[in-house]
Parts: structure tokens; sequence; C-alpha cells
């Protein structure tokens, strides 16, 4: 039977390489894989099978360098975390029978304490045996913190499987974004960067174990881990095991497009999250260790923990080609990007540059585009307007006047970003009353007091430091606006420029009656945003429009959402922490803030791209990714802000009432959460209701904002026209660009 597409080019950077300790792990893995029942008996597998998947060959490739008794240790790992998959698969999901997989991953986490002088319950399975015995193999080496993120990533590996499961009973089909998210959760790969540091003897400082550059490399390096398993594992897993969670089963929904096409696709996309992982290592990794004191050695072992989840990814190829659990005919031809080119020794720059030229990387300049393309926008709830709308009003603009955000600064070029007439246009309190139509009088003007704070300096950013690419000026004002955030309660410093004294004043209103642990946890919020504003920053000083995984999750950060959930918790303090730790609740809160992100992106398009030469725009990136034209790419966006509108809603009417099940809450608590989804409606109600009534998006308000953009093209319709063809030849590997530029135009 032909197998459903071919395999597309792969681009692979680095050659892959064999440890030669590969007999040595493979004989004991079998030994210690029969010892805990996994074998004969256990009605899961059997030595043939073992034999057949050959997990001691991925361990030899994607670990080349590590000793003989470390390698067969990890090993051991991965024979225990592909059983757990096939005996999960086997007794849960095929019965579909989601109770009783809750209860068996509940047990698990008791065989990984962080203290290693805990008693551990009996094993009743060979899945709860494997884990006891691996963790104390593995743990005495590493430290508290490793021990920590490991069981956490663990947890995460083994409780998503009932995601999984969920998934199959409902018969859904996730979207992209909402895959990428939980792919990382069940698809193991953090847990498999915490294996490499083990492995290379190189555990990463936990000052900088959570930074966004090490974020983002296990991220990227999770992605392409996956997403590669989904190309070479979607004949067994759709085909064979019913399974929905498979990238190109995703894409190929998504965009209602043919399978090789989608396949092809997730490969683009693959490309992209391995450069993602490059550009973070030369770009991101020296300011790091620069800002947090990192010395010598510590930096070593950082690098070479790059370094092994560099192997990884190349020897996780090899061996995808070579094992008979997975669809790799005609493997050897897909294996680099010549196709019968030579290889060996020297030839990876080669492929790599070959790579490279088909790929493409290119950069923004301004160009007239005309009025912002709205599509239809998904909104099943009504907006509401709060009643003390008229004094937000009033208040806001005075407050504004008084701080001095209408005024220029001295010594500070891009200060004077608002007058006193762009403010009233823009028009924030009717954004806050929205947003929060039950608050108060004094509660509504402290939010619009934050909005109009957090689009002020979000215009001030690239306008002070953006249009330079003065990188270090904005971590330095970062570092001076997170000064004006105390939590403990002493005095903040003088606080000299408009901006500073804006957030000063913003913050002591709405912190002088929280605790310490409340106001840490909304400066945490800010902080996360700020430092997103210097990402943008760096990327306008590199000219790089960023990749679309990378973009999506940052793009919360640039529009503060982690500061509106922060602030929404905040006045639900009986909703258990367990619950906003939840995937269900995080799912929640993503799909709501992708929402209003790409809403925002598309009032925004005109503004940003013609008249502010930005390129941290969702339309700009889907452009440039898929090498499509501005109508196609706005169909992408809306598809995907209409798609998390739609998992939004599923979360909360199925999801959410199975966690307050799984937590036994009581009804009270259950109304706090049910309050708080309401709120989080209101949010996204709100926020459309705003931009549509903002005099900021137009193109008149542009003009009268901005003056006229060179190179404007006459006033074309702001309606969506008619289906369009891809502008250009594809630009990168494959042809995923063509066929999605025109199945998005049927």
């Amino acid at each position: 039977m032909a197998q459903p597409f071919e395999l597309p080019d792969f681009y692979l950077p680095y050659p892959a390489r064999l440890n030669p300790r590969l007999e040595e792990a493979r004989a004991h893995t079998k030994a210690w894989a029969r010892e805990m029942g996994m074998l004969e008996g256990s009605g899961i597998w059997t030595e043939e099978d073992l034999d057949a998947h050959d997990y001691a060959l991925l361990c030899a490739y994607t670990h080349p360098d590590t000793s003989g008794p470390k390698l067969s240790l990890v090993t051991d790992w991965y024979v225990w975390v592909f059983f757990f998959d096939d005996h999960f698969l086997e007794v849960f999901k095929r019965s579909q029978d989601r109770e009783g997989g809750k209860a068996y991953l509940d047990r698990l986490p008791l065989f990984m304490p962080l203290d290693l002088d805990a008693e551990l319950p009996e094993p009743t399975n060979p899945v709860e045996a494997g884990l006891a015995d691996l963790w104390a193999r593995t743990c005495p080496e590493m430290s508290r913190e490793w021990r920590a993120r490991f069981a956490e990533h663990t947890a995460n590996l083994l409780n998503e499987s009932l995601w999984e499961l969920s998934n199959i009973n409902a018969r859904r089909i996730p979207n992209p974004v909402e895959y990428i998210e939980m792919r990382r959760k069940v698809g193991g790969a953090p847990w498999s960067a915490n294996l490499v540091e083990f492995a290379a003897g190189a555990e990463v400082p936990s000052v900088i174990a959570e930074s966004r550059p090490l974020r983002v490399l296990r991220e990227a390096f999770s992605d392409g881990v996956h997403l590669r398993n989904d190309l070479f594992s979607y004949e067994r897993e759709v085909g064979d095991e019913g399974e929905l969670s498979n990238g190109v089963l995703v894409l190929e929904t998504f965009f209602e497009c043919g399978t090789q096409e989608a396949a092809n696709a997730v490969n683009d996309v693959l490309t992209s999250r391995l450069q993602q992982f490059e550009d973070t290592v030369f770009t991101e990794l020296a300011p790091l260790f620069a800002e947090h004191g990192i010395d010598g050695r510590q930096a070593a072992e950082v690098l070479a923990y790059v370094k092994g989840l560099q192997d990884w990814q190349s020897g996780g190829h090899e061996w995808h080609m070579r094992s008979s659990r997975y669809m790799n005919e005609h493997a050897n031809l897909a294996g680099n990007v010549f196709g019968a080119a030579p290889t060996g020794f020297g030839m990876s720059a080669a492929n790599v540059m070959a790579s490279l030229a088909r790929l493409g990387r290119r950069g923004h300049t301004r160009r007239p585009v005309g009025p912002s393309l709205l599509p239809e926008f998904a909104m099943p709830f009504e907006v509401s307007i709060n009643p003390h709308l008229d004094s937000a009003r009033r208040g806001s603009i005075a407050w504004a006047r008084d701080v001095g955000l209408l005024d220029p600064q001295p010594g500070d070029p891009g200060s004077h970003v608002w007058d006193e007439a762009k403010l009233a246009g823009f028009d924030f309190a009717l954004c806050a009353a929205g947003l929060d139509p039950d608050a108060t009088e004094a509660e509504l003007l402290t939010s619009t007091l934050w909005l109009t704070w957090g689009t002020y300096a979000d215009d001030y950013f690239p306008a002070r430091f953006g249009a330079v690419g003065d990188v270090v000026g904005a971590k330095l004002m970062v570092d001076r606006l997170l000064r004006q955030m105390p939590v403990d309660g002493t005095p903040a410093p003088p606080a000299t420029p408009a901006i500073e004294r804006g957030l000063a004043d913003v913050w002591e209103r709405t912190t002088k009656e929280f605790d310490e642990t409340q106001r840490r946890a909304l400066r945490d919020a800010n902080k996360v945003m700020l430092e997103s504003w210097v990402w943008e920053v760096a990327n306008l000083a590199q000219q790089r429009v960023p990749d679309p995984v990378d973009y999506i999750e940052m793009r919360r950060a640039t529009f503060g959402s982690d500061l509106t959930t922060s602030l929404c918790r905040l006045g639900h303090p009986g909703i258990p922490e367990a619950v906003f730790r939840s995937g269900p609740m995080r799912s929640l809160e993503n799909a709501a803030a992708d929402y209003g992100c790409l809403v925002n992106d598309l009032f925004s398009y005109q503004k940003e791209v013609e008249f502010e030469g930005e390129m941290h725009n969702a339309v700009l990136v889907v452009e440039r990714f898929f090498g499509c034209d501005y109508p196609t790419a706005m169909r992408v966006v809306a598809d995907l802000m209409n798609s998390r509108m739609s998992q939004f809603r599923h979360v909360a009417e199925h999801e959410l009432p199975m966690l307050c099940d799984d937590l036994q809450l009581d009804a009270g608590t259950r109304k706090q959460v049910e309050a708080y989804t309401h709120e989080l409606e209101d949010w996204m109600a709100g926020l459309l209701h705003w931009h549509r009534a903002a005099a900021r998006y137009s193109e008149d308000d542009l003009r009268r904002n901005f003056g006229a953009a060179p190179g404007r093209p006459p006033r074309g319709a702001t309606s969506v026209p008619s289906p369009s063809v891809i502008a250009g030849p594809p630009a990168r590997l494959g042809t995923s660009a063509m066929n999605v530029g025109a199945l998005m135009g049927q």
C-alpha cells in the first residue's frame, strides 16, 4: 500500500553521528525492559517489537558523545517513555477510558520525589516499576532544581495524554496554535532536553534556566523534534491509531488542503523553528551571559547543552529514517536537500547553504499597502459598556496631561508620540468600559490609566529605540521602569521622564491595598510585557520578520496579555492556584489572548506596516512565511483568530467543567471559575468593539496622526477583495506556499 505522501526535503544543518557504545546499550536495555515486565506477558511488546523499534539506536544517534553507562541509562528512559505511550494507547485510548486513564496518571508523580530518601509506593505495573528505578538511578547526579524541572516535564508528558484522549473522545482536531502548545507537553521533547543536560554532564544554571533565550531554545528544539516525528508517524498515528494530534492532520484540516501540501507546510514550520534555534544561539546567549554574570565554566556547560540539542535533532532524524516504527519509504532520498547529492564528512555545509538558498530569509522595508482589510469576526458574546465611561474619559485625559504624556520631554526625542487630540480619539476609556462593564467608577479610571500608559509606552519604545536599533537603551529603560514597581512597600526612586511618572502613579493607585504576593504577581506580568518590547527593538535592529511560532507566543507578551490576566486573577482570590496552573485554564487564557492580539493585528496592519515600518504583525509574518499576498495572509490570520474563539468556547464548555470535576471544586469555587471565564468573554467583546470605534486605525486617522506616508497608492476599498493567487514564486522549501495561497483563495 502506498504511503499517504512523499517525505519532503529536510533542513539538516548538522551531520548525524553514532555513539560507539550502541551494542552495549542494546544488550543492557533489553535485559532491563524484561526485568521491568515490559516484554513477554505485558500484552504491549514482545522482544521482537523492542528489537524492531531499536531505541538504543535512537539514543546512540541522539547522544553520540555520552559514556557507555549514561547511554544505557538514557536508553532505558526512552524505552520507558515509548512503552508508556503504547501502554496508555492500548489500555485507555482504544477503550476511551478517561476516568481510568486519570487514575493511572495520578499515581505516577509519586515515583518522582524531589527528596531522594522519600518512601515510594509499591509499583503495580511496568510503567510504575520502570519510573521508580530510573528516578533512583538518574537523580543523585543532578541538582534539586533540575529534579524539579524534570519532574514537571515528565508529569506534563504523562498528564497531557488525557488531552489527547479527550480530543479522541470528542473527535476534535486542534487548531495550529493549540496543537503546537499541547504537543510540546505530550510529545516529550522538553523532557528529552532535560535528559540532554544529564547525558552531556552540562546542567543549565538555574538562574537562566527559565529565561527567554533558554526557553526559546527548548521550545524550538521541541517543535523541531515533534514536527519531524509527525511527518514520519502520520501513517501509523492517523491511519492505524485514529490519532487526531498530528501536525500534518492539523494543517490539512485548518487549510482544507491535501495531505502532501500539509506535509510540505509542516516541514516549512520545522525548518523555521530550527533556524529560530540558531538565531537565538547567535544573538541572545552572549547578552544573557553578561546580564546574569555567567562565568566561563557555566557558559561552556550551556554551549555543551546547545550542542547536545543539535545532536539530538540530527540523530533523531537519522533514527526516524531507519526505525520500523515509522513511515520512511524512500527516506534515503529525502534525507538531504540535494536528493541524491553526495553525503559524508564536509558535505553538511553544502547542505546548509542549499537549504538557506531555497528557504530565503527576507528583511522588511516600509511599503504602501492601502487600508487594512477586515474579515468577518466571530464574536458570540455581547458587549456591555460601563456606565462610568464619561467620567473615565475626563479623568484619563487630565491624568495624561498631569504626568506629562502629552508633552515632549527635554532630552528625549521619542517622547512626543501623542497630543491631547490624538489621545481623545484613541478613547481608551471606551476600551476599559467594554473590558470591565461592572467596574466601579474608581476601578474603571484605574483600568483606563493602565491602558493609556501601556499604549503610550508601546508606541514610545519603537519611536525612541526601534528607529535607531538601540537595544541597550531599551533594556536600560526597562530596568528603570521595573524600579518604579516596588513589591515590598518601599518607595520607588524619583521618576523623571513622563513614562516613569505615569507608571509610578498607576502602580501606586493599583497596589496600595495589595500584599507583597499580589504586587509581585502584577510586577512580574509587567516585566514580561516590558522585556518583550526589547525583543521587538532587537528585531527592528536586525530588520528581521519573526518566526511565526515565536511571534504568536511573544505577541501575547507585547500586547500585555499577562498583565490583563494577572489583574483578572487578583479579583478572584478564591480560585485555587491549581486551576490557574492547569492545562485547560492556560488554554482558555491563551485562546482569549490570541483572539485579541490577532484582532489588533488585522486592524493595525496599515498603521504598522506602512506608516510605522513595523514588522511585528501576524499578517506580515504570514505573508513572509508563506510567500503570499496580503489578502491571502489576511484570510489565514482571520481563520486562525476565529479558530481561537472556537477553541475558547470548547474549553469553557467541555474542558473546564471536567477540570472542576477532577479537582473536586465546590459550588462556590465553580461559580468563581465561571465568573472569571465571563470576564475573559467581556475582554474579547470589548476589545473588538473598541477597535471598531477608536480613531486610531482608519486611513483618515492615520493621515491625520502621521501625515501622508511616502509612495501611497490610491485609496482602495476596505472590504475583502475577490480571491487572489500568490504574488510571485514560492519562497520556501517545497510547494506549500503556492498550495496554501491557492487553497486560501478557494
